[in-house]
């Protein structure tokens, strides 16, 4: 785990593959998933995500979690499996991208990142609000913020044809600022939006709308 930047004061090296079965053995609970979290255990954790219901989940929950985030492994697994099923999962998004802390604002971005391939329905609209937030945090060399930035970019950018169009164009304005992190966010980037896999299946997409 320490290896893969999965690093925590208290962990008992309980396999993901474990701790799902688990969850479904046990269904959503709000009140164990609290008891879970405040454990301190990354892995008692990672089950209090898997169970907890997003339906009861305050705002206040979720910046308490967020604030307690401290790799980027529970800061992703909790926006991949719950964060985004919230009634504030846009709001929390965009909110915590402005953050100082590293795995809070990193969390900002992975939603953004992870709502750009659940949330269907959103408007276009939505996801171009976040490319000022984008670019202005792309100079962050933080390893936990530069990756969830480019995450973000290149899902948004994978969405359609018109997103991928603005895409690109931010990665590029990105490109031409003098910040390693920042081109590094930005090739990787591009080079995934400009390639011939991304674009034929959005035009394919397009075509087929």
């Amino acid at each position: 785990m320490a290896r893969y930047g999965i690093v925590s004061k208290k962990v008992l090296g309980i396999s993901v593959v474990s701790l799902r079965e688990m969850a479904k053995k046990i269904g959503r609970n709000h009140g164990l998933a609290q008891e879970l979290w405040r454990t301190g255990i990354l892995d008692a954790r990672f089950l209090a995500a898997f169970i907890e219901e997003p339906g009861k989940i305050t705002e206040a929950q979720m910046d308490r979690w967020a604030k307690d985030f401290d790799n980027w492994a529970i800061c992703d697994g909790c926006s991949l499996h719950l964060f985004d099923r919230t009634p504030f999962a846009w709001k929390k998004a965009l909110s915590w991208t402005t953050r100082k802390e590293e795995f809070v604002r990193r969390a900002g971005f992975a939603l953004i990142a992870v709502l750009a391939v659940h949330d269907k329905s959103a408007p276009d609209a939505k996801f171009e609000r976040t490319f000022p937030l984008i670019k202005r945090a792309a100079t962050d060399d933080r390893n936990g913020v530069k990756k969830a930035v480019n995450w973000s970019l290149r899902q948004i950018g994978k969405r359609n044809l018109g997103l991928n169009a603005l895409a690109i164009s931010a990665a590029q304005e990105i490109q031409s600022v003098d910040s390693a992190s920042a081109r590094w966010i930005a090739s990787d980037a591009l080079r995934e939006l400009k390639s011939p896999a991304v674009q034929t299946r959005l035009n394919k997409k397009h075509r087929n709308r």
